[in-house]
């Protein structure tokens, strides 16, 4: 597959031709469709833009038409995201292994992830639709964090039926997951 173009405007990444927006999105539903100036555009997180460079499925271009690469769009992500490098590197991780990624912020923790070829936009009876597999907090080995955040981030989890695990990556970029439960005594 040949890369498409992306667009990075006002802090935001979109793909707005509708058939190379389709070509992405329908191969492991990356990015997710919005509505921007009154047109339906693909709008991308972080670490699917940075994974999406990595893999070369597309090419980064700033509103002057100038190309962004891999490197300078990390660094400027970085600025503003001070957990970047363990993000990208769970995100990569589990998209390496064919797992679908989407945020998980709603649910307080930064990736829900649903087992590999499903679809996550899944419309109907909620029953029927898939359910999140994992729900998953990148951290480094050396982290420090508080009781009630691991407990809220393993409630909202288990609210919606998905397993908490958490993603350590180490110094050298590995990562490690560990399951993290609720135990009733």
């Amino acid at each position: 597959m040949e890369p498409v173009e992306a667009i990075y405007f006002d802090e935001n990444i979109y793909i707005a031709k509708e058939e190379d927006a389709k070509l992405i999105h329908d191969q492991k539903y990356f990015g997710k469709y919005v509505e921007h100036n009154n047109k339906t555009v693909l709008k991308f997180s972080t670490e699917e833009v940075l994974f999406l460079l990595d893999t070369k499925k597309i090419i980064l271009k700033d509103s002057a038409k100038k190309q962004i690469n891999f490197d300078k769009f990390y660094s400027m992500s970085s600025k503003k995201n001070k957990e970047l490098y363990q993000k990208y590197a769970v995100y990569k991780n589990l998209r390496g292994k064919g797992y679908i990624i989407k945020s998980g912020f709603k649910f307080g923790t930064h990736f829900r992830v649903y087992d590999k070829g499903v679809n996550p936009y899944k419309t109907g009876d909620k029953i029927k639709k898939e359910h999140t597999k994992y729900n998953v907090h990148a951290v480094l080995e050396n982290d420090v964090f508080a009781y009630y955040e691991v407990s809220r981030y393993v409630r909202l989890s288990h609210n919606i039926r998905s397993t908490a695990l958490m993603g350590i990556v180490d110094s050298e970029g590995d990562v490690t997951y560990y399951t993290v439960q609720r135990i009733k005594p």
